[in-house]
């Protein structure tokens, strides 16, 4: 089994109408996030039912599909990984879980739009984080980092810790991001706050009690969305 195999089968899947469709929606275009990045036009549930047929592929096969230049053929090898991490913790492989999550890392130049972000970063870096502490350095780095997708990287790692009931991370996380350029990170940190509030209403009272009036707009927005409209409203007219 070949990365080659692979890309022949995702490619008969391709629709020209679906390319079109997601290069406009994932801001292809130039002086755009994602400027130059190139679509087939294959969803994301044909994706998924590939990864899982294929979830075996061997690491330097999933190295290729990670390092192409289309962009469903990098996702296709991330969430192939994904599989074979959460396999991984199943057997307690630890061994495994470090080099999967070392060559993610390792690759993540290519992790270079906010889906490939999101379906895949939580499932390998979040819960390798979560279970070997000492990494948490790497995520304060990449919080940090002038790379856009190093920065949605380190905040969507935080959506292993809010699932196991600590919020911690994810308020240092947004604190620092507070002053952050860019959308995409304001509406990622907001998510992650509003998910936070979901499962701990009190510590996200907390956190806007400090940062609300220093919130970018859309940071606010997306973490409040859940609160009665009367609330939404008090905290935006602060």
């Amino acid at each position: 089994m070949t990365a080659t195999t692979l890309q022949k089968e995702l490619r008969g899947l391709a629709d020209s109408e679906k390319k079109i469709g997601l290069q406009r929606f994932f801001k292809t275009g130039k002086g755009q996030y994602a400027e130059g990045d190139i679509f087939i036009g294959v969803m994301v549930p044909q994706i998924r039912a590939l990864a899982k047929k294929y979830s075996s592929l061997a690491l330097p096969e999933v190295v290729k599909l990670v390092h192409s230049k289309f962009h469903e053929e990098r996702l296709l090898g991330l969430i192939i990984w994904t599989l074979q991490f959460k396999d991984a913790l199943k057997l307690n492989d630890r061994q495994k879980q470090k080099v999967i999550y070392s060559h993610y890392l390792k690759n993540r130049k290519n992790i270079n739009n906010w889906d490939l972000v999101d379906v895949t970063t939580p499932g390998i870096v979040g819960e390798y984080c979560f279970r070997n502490r000492a990494e948490e350095k790497t995520l304060r780095r990449l919080v940090r980092s002038k790379s856009l997708w190093e920065r949605r990287i380190a905040v969507l790692a935080t959506f292993t810790y809010i699932r196991e009931e600590e919020f911690a991370l994810t308020s240092e996380f947004a604190e620092t991001l507070l002053n952050d350029s860019e959308d995409l990170i304001h509406k990622a940190t907001g998510w992650m706050l509003r998910e936070a509030g979901k499962r701990n209403q009190a510590f996200l009272v907390k956190f806007l009690e400090r940062n609300c009036t220093k919130m970018p707009r859309t940071m606010l927005r997306y973490a409040i969305e859940k609160f009665p409209e009367s609330v939404r409203k008090s905290y935006l007219n602060r």
